[in-house]
């Protein structure tokens, strides 16, 4: 029972990282490979922060804040340099090794004994995975409230219709420049939180743990549009959030089954990522019969 918990409980976490991929994937139509340097960006930043006797939540915000300058950069690159999308976001993906090196001045740094926001556990349920449910399903809720609001502004559907049609939102008046950059930064802000809170949860941070990250959130909301379907706006987050839950629960049971050795984890990962990114497609030819 303590498994399952505790992998519904990572995959509230996890689905931090496919909300930020879901403006950048799905709003701007924008393959950023900037997300496997900013997730440790922002876990590097935090762990940092809190370590120079930063409070963990005001830690969070210099990630988001570290995350997004990584996604202005990509931003820069694409907007001015007119580098194409997947390069622009692998160079800074790739200079964002070195910069979280000299940010830890090491490949990895711990928690232990510092206060994490997870500490909070104590005050409401005498459970570790509940009440890291409980303080996960809380940043998830004031996450999607505020994408919610945020894309029925002008400015938020401004960056809809530039992922939607450029050339249709030039004609509107728009900076379909300026709004690529804000994409990405909002994209990235949110995935360097989500490398913020896991590393809080994890109790420490690594240069390598962004390795695989864009996979895995992309997989949640595939899942989420698989399952559920194409809906609003609000709904299409929210699916997102359960495919993550979902795609936890489906490696929990990969691992449970008794065949399969330890070492093999991450070639059956990849397999069962390979299968679920595969299966709009496969749905479309028999429904093509």
């Amino acid at each position: 029972m303590n498994l399952v918990v505790s992998a519904i409980a990572q995959g509230i976490l996890w689905s931090i990282v496919s909300l930020g991929l879901f403006i950048s994937f799905r709003i701007l139509n924008v393959a950023d490979m900037t997300t496997e340097g900013s997730y440790p960006l922002g876990a590097a930043v935090c762990v940092i922060s809190i370590h120079l006797g930063v409070s963990p939540i005001l830690a969070i915000f210099f990630s988001i804040l570290a995350g997004m300058l990584a996604g202005a950069i990509t931003g820069f690159f694409i907007t001015v340099c007119r580098i194409p999308s997947l390069l622009a976001g692998i160079l800074t993906m790739t200079a964002l090794i070195s910069i979280n090196l000299r940010v830890m001045k090491r490949p990895n740094l711990s928690l232990l004994s510092y206060e994490t926001i997870f500490d909070l556990r104590k005050l409401i349920i005498d459970s570790k995975y509940l009440n890291t449910i409980f303080i996960g399903f809380l940043i998830i809720l004031i996450l999607i409230i505020l994408m919610y609001l945020f894309f029925k502004t002008e400015i938020g559907q401004a960056l809809i219709a530039t992922g939607d049609n450029k050339k249709m939102a030039v004609t509107m008046g728009i900076c379909t420049d300026k709004m690529t950059v804000l994409g990405l930064m909002l994209a990235n802000g949110i995935v360097a939180l989500a490398g913020a809170i896991l590393a809080q949860n994890n109790g420490y941070a690594d240069i390598n743990s962004g390795l695989g990250v864009i996979v895995i959130g992309l997989v949640a909301i595939i899942i989420g549009e698989i399952i559920f379907g194409r809906s609003t706006f609000l709904m299409r987050l929210i699916y997102t959030v359960f495919g993550a839950i979902i795609y936890r629960l489906l490696l929990l049971v990969v691992l449970k089954i008794n065949f399969i050795d330890a070492n093999d984890f991450k070639m059956i990962s990849a397999l069962l990522i390979a299968l679920l990114l595969s299966l709009p497609t496969i749905k479309a030819k028999i429904r093509k019969g």
